[in-house]
């Protein structure tokens, strides 16, 4: 419950105060959807660490060198299998959110798109120390990088059947 009201609080900070470093060039949906972008490359950074893990790991281990399809593999590889998927469906919720909120919240609400991204990235990196502790040491962790999209998510949402009420 914590993560939620972090990220809720977080989000209505940044649309409330919306720094001009966090906002788009100018007023366009175009323009929306680049600043997403640029900022999502930090949410893509995460996918590409879990493959590289993933990846290095087997590299180095001889029971593993054969893929996850081919071994039963190690626990180290099954551990960081699970956290690379993970990762790939935190990365593929968030991207489709942030472009998502890009195309149709208006400029000033686009701010929540650097705050969402900063809290992934600190998320997934706490997900990433706390994994192999148990669920409450990577609870945070999660939180931070699920809670911002799903209320970014639910905003998305809202707008869109506000819009189609409303004309």
């Amino acid at each position: 419950m914590g993560g939620l009201i972090a990220a809720l609080l977080a989000l209505s900070l940044a649309i409330i105060l919306a720094p001009d470093a966090f906002l788009p060039d100018d007023e366009t949906a175009l323009s929306a959807i680049l600043h997403a972008l640029r900022w999502d490359a930090l949410v893509v950074v995460w996918l590409a660490a879990s493959i590289a893990a993933l990846a290095r790991h087997r590299f180095f281990n001889p029971s593993d060198i054969d893929g996850g399809g081919l071994t039963e593999g190690t626990s180290t590889a099954k551990v960081l299998q699970s956290m690379l998927q993970n990762t790939l469906e935190q990365v593929v919720l968030a991207l489709a959110t942030h472009l998502l909120w890009a195309a149709v919240m208006p400029w000033r609400w686009q701010a929540a798109i650097p705050v969402a991204v900063m809290l992934f990235f600190l998320g997934r990196a706490l997900f990433w120390r706390g994994y192999g502790h148990g669920a409450p040491a990577r609870a945070l962790g999660f939180a931070l990088t699920f809670y911002p999209t799903v209320v970014m998510l639910f905003g998305v949402v809202v707008n869109l059947v506000w819009m189609a009420i409303t004309g």
